[in-house]
């Protein structure tokens, strides 16, 4: 994910910047009476691949997944519908991390004398 980001992070204006990087941004996709999105088919695919293996073990392993799963399900939702917003969850939790990372590298100027 962070070869994703790149060396230089400060390029990503928002989290919506980063999850259109990694293919995670919604695209509406409706036709007639059907309203739906779908995950933008651009972007950087290995990091796609990467958030759908973290989403995979997410749902597997961890009890807050599995429960947003099936509170999703009830709501009738397919199970492609719920890895699109575990996804989009996922890119916006990296890139928090990627910007707190960056923002704790940049260096820090001196203060100036006033003479």
């Amino acid at each position: 994910m962070l070869i994703s980001a790149g060396d230089n992070p400060e390029r990503l204006d928002s989290e919506a910047s980063f999850a259109a990087l990694c293919g995670t941004s919604p695209v509406e996709a409706s036709s007639g009476k059907t309203q739906r999105r779908r995950l933008n088919r651009g972007g950087d695919r290995q990091a796609n691949a990467a958030l759908y293996r973290i989403v995979l073990s997410r749902l597997r392993w961890a009890g807050p997944s599995q429960d947003y799963l099936r509170r999703r399900l009830a709501e009738d939702k397919t199970k492609r519908e719920i890895i699109r917003c575990l996804k989009r969850y996922v890119a916006r939790k990296i890139y928090r991390h990627i910007v707190s990372a960056n923002t704790a590298a940049q260096p820090t100027e001196p203060a100036r004398d006033a003479a």
